[in-house]
């Protein structure tokens, strides 16, 4: 089942990487039951599939927060039996998971009071906790002109797109990446989500950096909105991933390379601040 979900997860590229940090937790659960000759082989028998999760995307935060804090945690259990350090197990599962959860609906919450009626908003990519931040701001009274980057190349933006023209009280108007520099002008408030924040960086969809330094030039602020548990003070080493050349152009490349890297780096001194579940930090 392990070997599954790491397919899974290695193929799970239009999810969040707070979805794809559930899915790993919850593939976890398997070793609650079962038998171990000793707390140490069932210990060593969880890093190693922990591990294995991890690697499936090491460029997601939330996930390797997840595992390493699942694993920390019943590594450190004072227990003198396989069936204890199973049920530490399974009751770190459980908190870990409704922490990442309640994480994404408390940084939406927060995130909605960023929004007040009239305004023009800009996003990229597809994030469901900008977008339930936004859902909770139109269900409040709020309208909304949200312009929306396709973010090419697998067009994650017309997925956002579609799921904003189903919400009252907002108005969803789909640009191709290139024309974000021409509308920016006319908006208050360019708003991310992130794939996560390392020290003085923000690691997000492909794209994200150019629109933050063209809102920079032109005085619009830019929020990103996102769960606390994907900023990381240190000790984690962001890995890009390269992505398949045919994303870009189904005909073979003859006497040239595609580039296409899967998310970019952008200073957070370009973010005028951050909402997490924990409130909101200005930069």
């Amino acid at each position: 089942m392990i070997d599954e979900t790491v397919e899974e997860i290695e193929q799970m590229q239009t999810h969040s990487s707070s979805v794809v940090a559930v899915k790993a937790a919850d593939a976890l659960r398997q070793f609650t039951d079962g038998d171990y000759p000793t707390v140490e082989e069932f210990q060593r028998t969880l890093e190693r599939n922990a591990s294995a999760l991890r690697r499936a995307n090491p460029s997601h935060a939330s996930l390797q927060n997840a595992m390493l804090e699942i694993v920390d945690t019943v590594d450190e259990a004072d227990v003198d039996s396989v069936d204890a350090a199973q049920d530490v197990l399974a009751d770190t599962i459980a908190e870990v998971v409704d922490t990442i959860e309640r994480g994404k609906s408390r940084a939406a919450e927060h995130g909605a009071e960023l929004f007040e009626d009239g305004m023009t908003v800009l996003t990229h990519d597809y994030s469901s906790t900008v977008l339930e931040a936004l859902e909770r701001a139109a269900q409040s009274g709020t309208h909304l002109d949200v312009y929306v980057t396709e973010a090419r190349p697998r067009y994650l933006g017309r997925k956002t797109a579609r799921v904003l023209s189903g919400i009252d009280r907002i108005d969803a108007h789909l640009l191709v990446d290139s024309a974000a520099g021409h509308f920016l002008p006319e908006c208050d408030r360019v708003v991310t989500g992130m794939s996560c924040i390392v020290e003085d960086t923000l690691y997000n969809r492909i794209g994200t950096y150019p629109i933050a330094a063209t809102a920079d030039d032109v005085g619009v602020p830019m929020t990103v909105i996102g769960s606390g548990a994907k900023i990381i003070e240190g000790g984690f080493a962001f890995e890009n991933e390269i992505r398949s050349p045919s994303e870009v152009m189904r005909e073979p490349a003859e006497g040239f390379a595609v580039e296409n890297p899967a998310y970019d780096a952008t200073p957070t001194r370009l973010l005028d601040s951050v909402v997490t579940d924990e409130g909101k930090q200005q930069y």
